[in-house]
């Protein structure tokens, strides 16, 4: 699939995005925005997945440590056809297998449960060495948040991937500057990630994460030591009113902002 078709089916997963969370009365609106067309160049271009086999041994990880945007998840998911599509009106309903953190038990294409952050990429750095050991030639791909990246056990498993030569490995840091409550820079200024990754011993691609002709060519990239993507974009990508600001991190739309988001997203597709 190529870039064009790939931006047409972002803005409508946003669209569905936006509706879910309005209707549900809760989400990280902000955060699923600006980590879309990441997740959908993964789900239609580059990941090998069947989803009538969502537990295949041969297909690609994909591991979301920024679980508080399982939304963006589930959307995507559904448009792949993992879930039905249906289904995204039951997100944090009674009952509902489609919690405010994504579940391996409950959802078919969630490859591990995700929530407390600084959990994810040590998971994948072990799917990655699992296979090495066993010989199996998937790819795992895991994306974190930048404020994530103040968590000390992500860097633990960054040392470690460079030690285990994890070529089969890809984290994608999505960089949009803004956490719960604050701008990275007036918290825990991670920033720049490049040199630190570096410095790992890590091959780092820098990229705009919102340019569909950026994303996959970073993602396909194949080298000879463990890759990151340092994927800057925008909190609330696509919706005026929310891009770049840091109070969209977790809040839910007013009718008349929804409206405005609906219009907005639809105008573009």
């Amino acid at each position: 699939m190529q870039p064009k078709e790939l931006e047409r089916i972002a803005r409508q997963i946003r669209l569905r995005d936006v509706q879910a969370v309005f209707e549900a009365g809760a989400g990280h609106i902000g955060g699923e925005m600006s980590a879309i067309d990441i997740m959908t160049a993964l789900y239609f271009r580059v990941l090998r997945i069947w989803p009538d086999e969502p537990k295949n041994p041969a297909r690609d990880r994909f591991v979301l440590s920024k679980g508080h945007t399982a939304c963006a998840l589930y959307v995507t998911l559904a448009k792949r056809g993992f879930i039905p599509e249906e289904e995204i009106s039951t997100f944090l309903q009674p009952n509902s297998r489609l919690n405010g953190h994504p579940n391996c038990n409950k959802v078919p294409g969630v490859e591990t449960n995700t929530g407390p952050l600084g959990h994810g990429l040590p998971v994948a750095v072990g799917m990655a060495k699992a296979a090495k050991l066993s010989g199996a030639d998937y790819h795992t791909y895991v994306m974190t948040g930048d404020g994530e990246m103040q968590e000390g056990s992500n860097w633990e498993a960054i040392m470690a991937a460079a030690q285990f030569g994890l070529t089969n490995l890809t984290l994608i840091i999505d960089h949009n500057r803004f956490q719960q409550g604050a701008a990275i820079a007036d918290t825990n200024d991670v920033a720049p990630l490049r040199p630190k990754l570096e410095a790992f011993g890590w091959e780092v691609s820098e990229i705009n994460g919102n340019v569909m002709a950026e994303v996959v060519p970073a993602l396909e990239h194949r080298g000879n030591r463990p890759h990151c993507i340092v994927a800057h974009t925008n909190k609330g990508h696509g919706i005026s009113f929310m891009q770049d600001r840091v109070d969209w991190h977790h809040k839910v739309p007013s009718r008349e902002q929804y409206e405005i988001a609906v219009k907005e997203l639809s105008e573009a597709l």
